[in-house]
This record gives structure tokens, C-alpha cells and sequence, in this order.
């Protein structure tokens, strides 16, 4: 029986990401289908990165699938669900619709009653691979663990699968089976550079209250160090990047990992420049040094916010001061260090704020990302603010993003106080305090503040 796996991600309707141009492909979903392929089971992947619905639609209808696997997160939602409706209909033959990805978890039947046949709920592969066998061979669905499915017009939900513990047993991510070449152009065109992802472990053990572990849960599961760099060495063989990005979530969690790792790149002339997200706490300077002399040429360290209030808020149990040092002691190091911020989380005030922008100006990161805080369904953050959420769209319509909730101020505020915030830090950076850039920056600042004090 004949099984596609594909997305809802199309790069043509998405303005923001166009200015970035720094697409990655679907690695979920390449996992997914090599570990099919590695039980005997041909598939296709429909990237839709670079394509169109409609293309897509073409694909779909003229290959005429019996199974269509659909990955879905938080931006791809409604996508996703335009897409199912569009594929259960007469024309297309109605495939059954399998769904998979961190969205599913928290909204089994919302999902279900969209129209999805299916729902893989956590870890893919081997639950996908069960459910094919079960569809294939009308087998019972309830004994297939960690899916959801609508019976006599409610939802079922089968036991929990546990978790894929010996990940040296995954086979690597069929790349393959798509266009590779057009991400390493797309970077190579916009940012003088290509770039590709890796995977090396799954789950996190840390508890910030807005963070979602619907996927790999609260774990620490890691790929053995040798096949890791065995994996750099060969997109550096075939597909020759310019860097790396580690996607998990805390790459210096194991120390002990980390130096194994640095032993088989150097061992296995791996070396790929790389750049990695990881904790404060698991950075001192023996670990710095391992990580450039592997390649890393920049890390992502954690703080969002630079009010200790607000951190301790989080569950981030770490020291704003040891982040700080942290940032510039990897800056010290020759190594970029990037730091990400989110306002608006509930509780925070003016004072917050202005400590948040007093910490960029001095842990002075190479780069630094900021977002309004929103509460994913699943999360603690969202079990804190069920109650207080002002702004409740329509959920197949909108994405976790549009809820409100009642802030301390409001989310106008928060609006003007990214605007702030950048402003501020923006014009410390700036060389010469009288340059017509500095003048525009002071003067946006001042601006944002007004602004901040007329929405409070």
C-alpha cells in the first residue's frame, strides 16, 4: 500500500521567513520515512519548503497514496487542516490522513474532528510504522500504542507508547529522497553560506513552565558520540556544507558526551563549523575550548529575560549574573554567542524590562533574538494562565500565537516594549552616539516608551 509523507510549510506565503531565507527540511519527517525504508517499506516525501499546495495537490493525485502522513506543529496548523479537507474529498480518492508532530498531543480532538483519520502522538517511527501494518492488514487499531483515532464519534486514545530508547538503532534521516540542493543554494544565495541540521539526542530534563516537550517529553536520550561525527562526516563528504546546526534543545547537557564528541570528529576528519543551543550552567571554559576546537563557531545560550523575577518565574533555575559571564566568556572564547528574550511573560513590569536591557548591554551577545510570550496548550505556562486568557480565536482558524491572556500590562506594551528594548540596545552598540543611526535609534527608544506608558 502506497504511503506519503509531507508537510504544510510553504516558504511562497511565509514574508517573514522570506527576508531570513533560512530554511531547514522537515528532519521529523525524513526520520519517519528512513526508518519505514529501513523496514521494507518504499515511501515518498513530498517537500513543500520550496513548492505549493497545489503542486503538491498535483503530486498527491497523480501518484494516487493510500496513506498520507502530514506532519503539523504550531505555525503549520492551519495549513495543515486546509490540506486534509481538500484531501478528503472524492477527488483524491480519500486517503486515510495520519498526523504527527507536537501539536497533536494537546489537541487529540480537535484534530480528529478535522478530519484526520489518524493521530501518531509522540516519537514517529515505530508508531508509524505499526499503524501502516494495522491499516494494511485491517488489523485491531487499539492495540497499536501512542495513537488516537474516532470511534462511534468519539475519540480513542490507545496506552502510551515508551520511548525509543537506543537511538543507535535509527537509521540516519532519508535525505535522499529530497531536493537536498535547493536549501544548501537558498543559503548559499542569501548568506554567502549553506547550512545543514542534525539531530543528536531527544528530549530535555529541564522544566521552563513555556517550554513544550509534547514530542520527546521530559528525557535525556543521546545518539553514541561516534556515529554523530559519522553522520558530519558524511554530509561533509556528500553534501559539503558550510556549517551545522545542531537542533537539540541542550547540546552540552553531557559532558562526558561532549568529550567523546570531540574525540571522533578530530579521529574521523569530521569537522563541520557548527553552532549549537545549550544551557549556561553547562558551559565552563574546558567545554568552550572542546567546542571550538570541534568547530563550533557559535552557541545559543538561554536566559530570556534579564530579570532574575522573571527567570525564577520560568522554572529556568539558573542565575541571570552566570549567564551573563557565561555570554562573554564564550565571546572571549572567538566564539558567537546569541541569547533569546521573551517579554511579556506573566508578572513582568517596567522594572523587569529595564533590567533585561541593562543584561543585553552588558553580556553583550553577538546576537539576539525577541519574542512576546504566548502559551502553548500542554505547557505549564498554559495551565497558569488558562484562567486569565482574555483572547480565545477560533482554534482550526489561528495558532497558540493569538491566545492573550491578562499581563501585567497590556500585550500592546509588550509590542512597543520589543521596540524598546531593541531601540536601547541597539544605540549602546553603536559607536559614535551622534551618528544619524544613533540619533534614529534614541529617537525610536523614546518613542517606543511613550508608547509603553499610553497602552499600560
Amino acid at each position: 500500500m502506497s504511503i506519503l509523507f509531507t508537510h504544510a510549510y510553504y516558504l511562497s506565503d511565509d514574508p517573514k521567513e522570506q527576508k531570513i531565507m533560512k530554511p531547514y527540511p522537515p528532519l521529523g519527517l525524513l526520520y519517519v520515512s528512513a526508518y519505514l525504508k529501513s523496514k521494507g517499506i518504499t515511501n515518498d516525501v513530498f517537500d513543500t519548503t520550496f513548492s505549493s499546495q497545489q503542486s503538491q495537490l498535483d503530486f498527491i493525485l497523480d501518484k494516487q497514496h493510500k496513506i498520507i502522513c502530514i506532519y503539523t506543529n504550531l505555525m503549520t496548523k492551519v495549513e495543515v487542516i486546509r490540506l486534509i479537507k481538500i484531501l478528503k474529498t472524492e477527488k483524491f480518492n480519500f486517503p486515510k490522513i495520519i498526523l504527527g508532530g507536537p501539536d497533536v498531543t494537546y489537541n487529540v480532538t480537535n484534530y480528529l474532528k478535522a478530519g484526520a483519520d489518524f493521530l501518531v502522538i509522540g516519537e514517529g517511527e515505530e508508531t508509524t510504522f505499526e499503524l501502516y501494518n494495522a491499516i494494511v492488514n485491517d488489523s485491531d487499531f487499539h492495540e497499536v500504542k501512542g495513537i488516537a483515532f474516532m470511534e462511534n464519534g468519539l475519540p480513542v486514545q490507545t496506552t502510551a507508547r515508551d520511548k525509543f530508547r537506543e537511538l543507535d538503532e535509527l537509521p540516519l534521516p532519508n535525505r535522499e529522497a529530497i531536493n537536498m540542493q535547493q536549501y544548501l543554494d537558498t543559503w548559499k544565495r542569501n548568506h554567502g553560506e549553506s547550512s545543514m541540521t542534525i539531530s543528536t539526542q531527544r528530549g530535555c530534563p529541564y522544566t521552563c513552565k513555556w517550554c513544550s516537550t509534547a514530542v520527546y517529553g521530559q528525557s535525556y536520550r543521546r545518539r553514541p558520540a561516534h556515529l554523530v561525527a559519522a553522520e558530519m562526516k558524511m554530509l561533509k563528504d556528500q553534501y559539503n556544507p558550510d556549517a551545522i546546526w545542531f537542533v537539540d534543545d541542550v547540546f552540552t547537557i553531557s559532558h562526558k558526551w561532549l568529550t567523546a564528541f570531540h574525540e571522533e570528529v578530530l579521529k574521523q576528519n569530521a569537522q563541520i563549523r557548527f553552532e549549537c543551543i545549550t544551557r549556561a550552567e553547562r558551559l565552563n571554559p574546558e567545554i568552550l575550548k572542546l567546542l571550538k576546537e570541534a568547530g563550533c563557531f557559535r552557541i545559543w545560550i538561554g536566559a530570556e529575560s534579564g530579570s532574575q523575577q522573571i527567570i525564577d518565574a520560568m522554572d529556568r533555575r539558573v542565575d541571570v549574573n552566570h549567564v551573563k559571564k557565561i555570554i562573554q566568556d564564550t565571546n572571549a572564547m572567538g566564539i558567537e554567542t546569541g541569547t533569546f528574550i521573551m517579554l511579556g511573560y506573566p508578572g513582568e513590569t517596567e522594572q523587569d524590562i529595564e533590567e533585561t536591557i541593562q543584561y543585553l548591554k552588558e553580556a553583550k551577545p553577538t546576537h539576539y533574538t525577541i519574542t512576546v510570550a504566548y502559551p502553548i496548550k500542554g505547557t505549564s505556562l498554559y495551565n497558569e494562565i488558562e484562567d486569565k486568557i482574555t483572547v480565545q480565536p477560533d482554534w482550526e482558524s489561528s495558532t497558540d500565537r493569538q491566545i492573550d491572556f491578562k499581563r501585567t500590562y497590556s500585550r500592546k506594551y509588550y509590542n512597543y516594549a520589543v521596540s524598546k528594548v531593541v531601540s536601547e540596545v541597539e544605540f549602546d552598540r553603536e559607536k559614535s552616539k551622534t551618528s544619524l543611526r544613533a540619533i534614529k535609534l534614541k529617537t525610536k527608544s523614546w518613542l517606543a516608551g511613550g508608547m509603553m506608558k499610553l497602552n499600560k
